[in-house]
């Protein structure tokens, strides 16, 4: 896998572009390698892949999380459409610690993230039927699964759209604050 890495201000998070190899009938790119990730210091196994279609522009999905021994690091790429992807670090002994960082991303460059574990994740769909795949080191568990909200006054991340703009789950809508998170985790 020939890619090139671009380290983001939060520790461990990384952009990288897969390089692709054009020719008249359209392009080719490899996507995914466990050995070429770790020759760059990523070591990311990856255990389930996931896919979202989100069918309105304004749909948000996040901010998520895992804990424990059940936390996940992503590595995560658009399809289809375009999203603002944000990442928020939860690790306390982290520099970054309550910090977060947004991306736009689009189908069309190819571009991944990659998200380590203790971070809490989520993204904004920029344009309909937009798709997002990604892959897990770690499964899904509902008993160590979180969020909190999307709208956080402490955070007060750049969405890029109007708070009152965007389509939730129920689950999103409720997530917690960071401060009710931060004290039950304190």
């Amino acid at each position: 896998m020939t890619l090139d890495i671009q380290w983001l201000e939060l520790e461990g998070a990384a952009v990288l572009r897969p390089r692709r190899f054009d020719d008249a009938r359209g392009w080719f790119s490899e996507t995914w390698s466990e050995e070429s990730l770790r020759n760059i210091g990523i070591h990311f196994q990856a255990t389930q892949d996931n896919q979202s279609l989100s069918r309105h522009q304004g749909t948000l999905r996040g901010l998520h999380f895992q804990t424990g021994a059940f936390a996940q690091a992503k590595l995560l790429r658009v399809l289809r459409g375009a999203i603002r992807d944000v990442l928020v670090d939860l690790r306390p002994e982290s520099a970054g610690f309550g910090r977060w960082l947004a991306r736009d991303m689009d189908a069309a460059d190819g571009t991944q993230i990659f998200i380590p574990r203790g971070f809490a994740h989520g993204f904004v769909t920029l344009a309909p039927d937009t798709e997002v795949f990604y892959k897990v080191d770690t499964p899904y568990a509902p008993a160590h699964a979180g969020a909190i909200r999307f709208d956080d006054p402490e955070l007060a991340i750049d969405w890029g759209i109007c708070s009152k703009a965007v389509t939730l789950s129920p689950a999103d809508r409720d997530a917690a604050s960071f401060a009710s998170w931060r004290q039950r985790n304190a």
